[in-house]
């Protein structure tokens, strides 16, 4: 028996020494089909030996890279672990399982073995700049450029590292910089896709669109699919405000990475703007699920939230977000903007929520150094303005006049448009400037720099912190003079910023103190282009027999608050019914969302209308329905409060403790409209409840109202005009004064004798 066993066993070693020199040739072959990316041939050479040899480690290994590259994850993760325990000193495979869990978004998993990897072989610059890479989304920018160099001191071509150093250096602004790693990456690698769209993301940061889409493109010809570069070119075409193509190609990279954190966040962010809620939340909630420290997931789910109109369950995750990154500039915009949404935020919380913009990242901004220019206080006057709101939107509305009424012979008027699309409004503002510059695809100092170069004396800033603003710009300080008004003249929290153009109701005399800007009042916070080409009608209530009610605000301006005042009004009024207007209500889960928030306070669903999209026109004669209408709190509305006035449908209005929650009592008052302004909740229903009783009332004020308007200076875009081209005289008559004193002292200092 011992004979017979001796002899199989020798013909056993004999056998798997003659598979492992036949497995030697295979593996060799697999690994050269493997590397001229033949990768299902690779594979089935791998299987052939693994059939015959189990255990074989680098035929299991390779299968593993193999699945990787066939985005076989979980397959790829199994196999690379059981090398490891067959060889747990193999570098390499601990690097690799580190890719595959990186793609998975285990990134604390992918830190692990990274790290054993390099304890394994401390100058392996490959899990060196790939550690780097994994801690930088972790957030640890600083850890990761220290890897990144480390790996460059070591291999001084490595294009890899120089293309990963650069994605960290774009994380923390440093722009220039990025474009040189990119550009080193290149240099060695004329071919490395992710240092392409590196480049094309430096394009990006740079707003040179055309360069970075030509980028894109390149890297995509390189590796056709590749779900990195497909969402970086999502990105591209949603700040382009080309939402379908972004959609497509974010939904493309996800069907080949469903945790691709960029591709979730870009897709989130375009079905916010489209309107395509449950899907934005869906995505949100991924990022959140694979790591509750996303500062970008919680983000997004803020404002998922807030287009449901819960500002405070939409702060809280802002607050989430900003915890783990405290200069978000993302986040700490949209907490100023939301911060306006909640009744409880006064003008001390507002200021204050702006002023940590300027510390977080405003200030960090380096200024302008402005060379000395005539001072002759009756000059024409240069007056730029920088808006994203050159076209269709509300804040272009109240622009549209005043550039329509301007003195050229006395000030000339450079309109700096920051925005990728154009309208029919588009090109009226554009033949009311004496300038024009797109400004859409120009870096902040480069507009700093056509600023300059157009010796602007006064820059008007219109966005605010709201989407498309060019704050980065103004912190430079490319003017001597700089103000803000218009779209969002809540303060900016900025001191180079000057003025904000307002009234004495949106900011009362005993907050001021509370700004970092001077406060200058004009006749009301916002005029608008008279509706001239549509008359109201007759009253509705006289052939419906009934109030009808109307909000035609964003439906995100509408709190429970507000619900519930205005259902007390309905109740109030019997067979009143209530109308409700805005483009987001084309989204199903919204308009059933705010239709339950009525019936939870007693409100019939047959007295409650929901309208969505329309023309501007349509939009405006949907007023003809309504006989009274109610102004949100505590956002109120602006452009909305006019057109409604303008169509002879009085606004019943209420005062709040911060600028946001006061619009519609400016508006309202400032045409003479002062007894439909209330101090309370309670002041608030009776006048709507007092007014609604009143048939004959209501239908001479409708008659009357535009006339009235035109009579008010608030409502004279002529005289409004004046009164702000006044404002802008004497900003540069004190501008001139202030420079001449400061000049004189200047030169008294130095003629001033020294002492012994």
């Amino acid at each position: 028996m011992q004979n017979s066993g001796g002899a199989r066993a020798f013909q056993n070693a004999r056998l798997q020494k003659k598979l492992m020199k036949q497995a030697d040739a295979i593996i060799a072959a697999a690994a050269n089909a493997y590397g001229q990316g033949r990768y299902a041939e690779a594979e089935a050479l791998c299987r052939e030996i693994l059939k015959a040899l189990p255990e074989h480690v680098d035929a299991m290994h390779l299968l593993g890279m193999c699945a990787h590259d066939g985005r076989r994850l979980e397959e790829a993760k199994e196999l690379l672990e059981r090398v490891i325990a067959l060889d747990p000193r193999s570098h390499d495979a601990h690097n690799n399982l580190a890719t595959v869990h990186f793609d998975l978004g285990n990134h604390e998993e992918s830190r692990r073995c990274q790290e054993r990897a390099i304890a394994l072989k401390p100058n392996f610059v490959v899990a060196l700049t790939n550690l780097g890479n994994t801690l930088m989304h972790l957030g640890l920018y600083g850890q990761a450029i220290e890897l990144h160099e480390r790996a460059i001191k070591l291999k001084p071509d490595y294009a890899d590292a120089f293309c990963n150093r650069g994605m960290v250096e774009i994380l923390l602004g440093q722009i220039e910089r990025a474009k040189e790693s990119f550009d080193r990456a290149l240099l060695f690698q004329p071919r490395h896709a992710e240092a392409i769209v590196g480049s094309g993301m430096v394009s990006m940061e740079l707003r040179h669109h055309d360069e970075a889409a030509a980028k894109f493109a390149m890297a995509l010809a390189i590796k056709p699919g590749a779900p990195r570069i497909l969402a970086q070119r999502g990105r591209l075409s949603y700040e382009l405000q080309r939402l379908e193509p972004a959609l497509a190609d974010f939904d493309a990279a996800l069907a080949v990475s469903p945790k691709l954190e960029l591709a979730l966040r870009g897709k989130a962010q375009v079905c916010l703007v489209m309107g395509k809620t449950a899907p934005a939340i869906a995505a949100a909630t991924a990022l959140i699920e694979q790591n509750p420290r996303s500062e970008i997931g919680l983000a997004l789910m803020g404002f998922a939230f807030s287009t449901q109109g819960d500002m405070d369950a939409a702060i809280e995750y802002l607050d989430r977000a900003l915890a783990v990154r405290p200069d978000y500039g993302d986040a700490i915009r949209g907490k100023i903007f939301l911060e306006d949404y909640r009744a409880e935020a006064d003008f001390v919380v507002q200021q204050a929520v702006r002023k940590s913009w300027w510390d977080q990242i405003g200030s960090k901004l380096p200024r302008r150094e402005l060379p000395k220019r005539p001072l002759d206080p009756e000059k024409r006057i240069v007056v730029g303005y920088v808006a994203a709101e050159f076209r269709q939107h509300s804040a272009g509305l109240t622009l549209l006049p005043v550039l329509r009424n301007h003195d050229h012979a006395k000030f000339e008027i450079i309109c700096y448009y920051s925005w990728p699309g154009s309208d029919e409004y588009t090109a009226m503002f554009k033949s009311l400037a004496d300038v024009w510059v797109d400004a859409w695809g120009l870096s902040d100092d480069e507009l700093a720099d056509r600023i300059q170069a157009d010796n602007v004396d006064i820059l008007i800033d219109v966005s605010g912190h709201t989407t498309g603003n060019r704050l980065q710009c103004f912190a430079r300080k490319p003017a001597p003079i700089q103000a803000t008004g218009f779209g969002h003249a809540t303060g900016t929290g900025m001191p180079t910023m000057d003025y904000v153009l307002a009234d004495p109701i949106f900011i009362p005399p005993s907050v001021r103190h509370l700004f970092a800007e001077k406060i200058y009042d004009l006749p009301c916070l916002i005029t608008m282009e008279p509706v001239t080409n549509l008359q109201p009608s007759e009253l509705p209530m006289l052939r419906n027999g009934y109030v009808t009610f109307g909000v035609f605000n964003r439906i995100y301006k509408i709190s429970d608050d507000a619900i519930r005042v205005w259902s007390r009004i309905m109740r109030e009024v019997p067979g009143s019914k209530i109308i409700l207007k805005h483009g987001l209500l084309d989204d199903q889960l919204l308009r059933d969302s705010l239709v339950a928030r009525f019936i939870a306070q007693g409100i019939a669903v047959e007295d409650i209308t929901c309208l969505g999209t329309t023309s501007r026109d349509d939009h405006l004669m949907a007023f003809d329905k309504i006989d009274i209408s109610l102004d949100t709190f505590p956002q109120n509305g602006g452009i909305s409060t006019w057109e409604s006035l303008y169509k002879g449908v009085p606004v019943v209005a209420k005062l709040g403790i911060g600028a946001s929650s006061r619009a519609g009592a400016s508006i309202v008052a400032a045409v003479g409209l002062g007894d439909w302004v209330a101090e309370d909740d309670d002041g608030y229903v009776e006048i709507a409840r007092r007014f609604a009783s009143q048939p004959e009332h209501l239908a001479k004020l409708r008659a009357r109202l535009p006339a009235q308007i035109a009579a008010s200076p608030a409502g004279n875009v002529e005289i409004y005009t004046r009164a702000l081209e006044a404002g802008y005289r004497q900003f540069w008559r004190d501008y001139c004064a202030a420079a001449s004193e400061s000049g004189a002292a200047a030169v008294e200092e130095a003629d001033a004798p020294s002492g012994s």
